[in-house]
């Protein structure tokens, strides 16, 4: 791969795959980020992000062959890369309005580096037009180049943790530049670096949109299951069953129920449409989702005759998804404030984080079994470690209400307590 050299903006969980993948692929790469922690460990050749599978071997190897190094000093990087790729966290503030204080503070110090004919590529997850009209010209006012002077596309990025490697080489890699020839640079450098299809479409605004149409089409159609699932409980019939029988037919892909949508993807990105154009059903999913917290506990408190008051209800998982040690806008939090209103007192597990770290978020920390007595579980990330759950060791609980759908009735019910599900009748 002759003079590649790539420096990769934002060493998390995203960032840090990119960085190896194009390393061990040939290219030289620096990755940049503003932790020093996290460039020293890189330059040690040691990994410091968890739970991602082959990450600590793709680090390892893409250092000692001398094709991996990190650094604090972006505008260096970038000065001497011919290629930027653009990976930190873009959100929304409380008033659910776009954050872009990352990108900001990202796009300043590249600009300070950047060089003609520098490919740049934005893979930060981000309203429509925000490639070309504010990440573009800020490059430009802070390089004193024009636009035309160096090259700039959009490329979102598609994977999840725990999979980041099988999704980079499986799932299309769409974009679009903010012209014909930056189009065409970026599709000519994601074919040397990924094995996976590069899907060229017409535009940064076209790759723009559609990343925040499939996250969309995600919360929009789990909002639906959510609706479903409360009309199946109202009409006496098992949502689980009724879907899966829907699902036979090619055309349903009736989503799983369950007490909201978290992480820093689904729940957030639909605001940024939400903003733009104002889309009712966008805007109406987002509120359906994260009313069903609110909604598993009025359940919960049905079974205690309408009273929570004292109650202590041990929900397991902080996560927002089993398996993944990350709980921004998690259910846990929305699940924690409704028992909390209802006078309950709510405490916390997960085995991936600790007590410390619980504690960090304002809930209260909990071991498994707990060391006393509970009064209703709520299993709220579906962990491993919660699949073959002892449920004779959850002392005194009467009720579990299972969030995702995950546990067997039968065995609830020999435990001695009652089950309760969202789209259960």
């Amino acid at each position: 791969m002759p003079d590649l050299r790539v420096a990769v903006v934002g060493l998390g969980k995203i960032g840090l795959p990119l960085a190896a993948q194009y390393a061990v692929k040939g290219a030289s790469v620096i990755g940049c980020d503003i932790n020093p922690e996290v460039a020293g460990a890189v330059n040690a050749g040691a990994c410091p992000i968890g739970g991602e599978p082959g990450l600590p071997e793709a680090v390892a190897q893409a250092h000692a062959a001398g094709r991996l190094r990190a650094t604090t000093d972006t505008p260096a990087a970038a000065a001497e890369s011919n290629v930027v790729v653009v990976i930190v966290r873009v959100g929304i503030d409380e008033a659910n309005h776009t954050d872009l204080s990352n990108l900001d503070a990202a796009t300043k110090a590249i600009a300070r580096g950047l060089r003609p004919d520098t490919l740049v590529i934005l893979e930060s997850t981000v309203p429509v037009g925000v490639t070309r009209s504010h990440f573009g010209r800020r490059l430009a006012e802070g390089s004193g180049l024009s636009l035309t002077d160096f090259r700039l596309a959009y490329s979102p990025e598609r994977v999840s943790s725990g999979t980041m490697f099988r999704d980079l080489a499986t799932y299309p890699k769409v974009v679009g530049g903010i012209d014909a020839a930056s189009g065409e640079a970026a599709r000519a450098f994601y074919e040397q670096v990924l094995d996976a299809e590069v899907l060229l479409v017409a535009d940064a605004e076209t790759a723009e949109f559609a990343k925040l149409a499939e996250s969309i089409y995600r919360d929009v159609n789990i909002a639906l299951a959510n609706e479903l699932a409360i009309a199946a409980e109202a009409l006496g019939v098992s949502y689980k069953a009724a879907a899966a029988a829907s699902n036979s037919q090619p055309y349903s892909h009736l989503h799983a129920p369950g007490l909201g949508v978290g992480g820093h993807c689904i729940p957030v990105y639909p605001y940024f449409l939400i903003e733009a154009s104002g889309q009712p059903i966008v805007s109406l999913s987002r509120q359906i989702n994260d009313s069903m917290a609110a909604y598993a506990v009025d359940k919960l408190a049905a079974a205690f005759d309408g009273n929570l008051a004292g109650r202590r209800v041990l929900i397991l998982g902080l996560a927002y998804r089993g398996g993944v040690k990350e709980a921004t806008l998690s259910s846990a939090l929305l699940v924690a404030d409704a028992l909390r209103q209802r006078g309950a007192r709510p405490l916390i597990h997960d085995p991936l984080f600790t007590a410390t770290e619980i504690e960090s978020y304002g809930l209260e920390a909990a071991d498994l079994p707990p060391s006393e007595p509970v009064d209703a579980v709520i299993l709220q990330a579906l962990h491993p470690e919660y699949k073959d759950l002892d449920l004779s060791a959850l002392k005194g609980c009467r009720v579990f209400l299972d969030g995702r759908g995950a546990m067997d009735h039968a065995r609830v019910q020999a435990a001695g307590m009652r089950y309760i599900g969202i789209g259960v009748g």
